[in-house]
């Protein structure tokens, strides 16, 4: 995907233009939201909890859970990227991307999310299956494996708790919780303003993987970190090349909302997590991993040649 990042369809820059002048060098801006966004939302947000919920998280009602994630989400994600933006950028509709995407835009896009889907679960298959056989060569991986194993477990466990539902109302609750809610607020911050500042300096595919590392850091997913860098980085190509937050906020929420609705109708943890052991010959999957990563590819260049086509302006008479 890097080279495809690197030749992006022509499109007039606004890096340099008067809507992005700020008061602060973006490289900085970005670090310093970066990480005011993590001690909120990871300090700020377990302090609350505890005020809260004290001790007995466990025994809390899974229903002021979901809310306090909602809050949490707004105050210590959202929020921190709007005020960012609105005292660092001149513009923040700019900054933000604030624009609505064509229809066909989105829908290739959507289309990829589709392949990419399937070719990240492949992945997962296949880094486990060496992580478990690298770590049955040494008592000190297999020591850290099962260390991570509890902490993965125990993370799986409450969002396991978080997703049950008992009605379709409350399963339109989690949809709003788990769906909606990420989408507006991760991607505002982070395909928002942290990856918009990182391109004021670096070229697009540095922007991209940059925030998209960061992105996958901060899920706090050991087994799903480079899936998680990957779709981050398709996330920021596609709000690059479209200069839409629709776009990518459509994305992010199109694929929590399969893995949810996947695991209220199959009610499988295994759909949520990405700490899955192979089933089968695991040569399947490394066929299946590379059909899909050429299919792919072939995708993502068409893609450029259409976003040409769609963002062609009409010509007057």
């Amino acid at each position: 995907m890097n080279e495809n990042l690197d030749n992006l369809p022509d499109q007039p820059s606004d890096n340099n233009s008067e809507e992005m002048i700020s008061n602060m060098n973006p490289i900085t801006a970005a670090f310093l939201g970066l990480a005011g966004v993590f001690v909120l939302y990871q300090f700020g947000g377990a302090l609350l909890t505890l005020a809260i919920f004290g001790l007995n998280f466990e025994k809390a009602d899974v229903n002021l859970i979901r809310l306090l994630t909602i809050g949490g989400q707004i105050l210590f994600i959202l929020f921190p990227a709007l005020m960012l933006s609105k005292s660092i950028y001149r513009n923040v509709s700019t900054a933000l991307r604030i624009k609505l995407p064509k229809a066909k835009e989105l829908l290739l896009f959507i289309i990829g999310l589709i392949i990419l889907t399937p070719l990240l679960q492949s992945f997962l298959y296949i880094q486990n299956y060496f992580i478990n056989v690298f770590t049955g060569y040494s008592s000190f991986l297999k020591s850290i494996k099962d260390l991570v194993d509890q902490l993965d477990k125990l993370v799986q466990s409450a969002y396991g708790d978080l997703l049950t539902s008992n009605s379709l109302f409350e399963s339109s609750f989690i949809i709003f919780v788990v769906a909606v809610i990420p989408a507006l607020c991760e991607e505002t911050f982070f395909r928002g303003f942290v990856q918009k500042s990182f391109e004021q300096k670096y070229k697009p595919i540095a922007s991209a993987l940059i925030t998209a590392l960061f992105f996958g850091i901060y899920h706090f997913n050991p087994y799903g970190l480079f899936a998680l860098i990957a779709l981050g980085t398709y996330f920021g190509f596609a709000a690059y090349t479209s200069k839409s937050i629709i776009v990518p906020m459509t994305l992010h929420f199109l694929n929590n909302l399969f893995a949810v609705v996947l695991f209220l109708v199959l009610g499988d943890e295994e759909l949520i997590s990405s700490n899955i052991a192979p089933t089968g010959n695991v040569i399947n999957h490394f066929i299946m991993f590379f059909v899909l990563l050429i299919i792919f590819t072939a995708f993502i260049i068409y893609l450029k040649k259409a976003l040409v086509i769609i963002n062609k302006p009409k010509e007057t008479l």
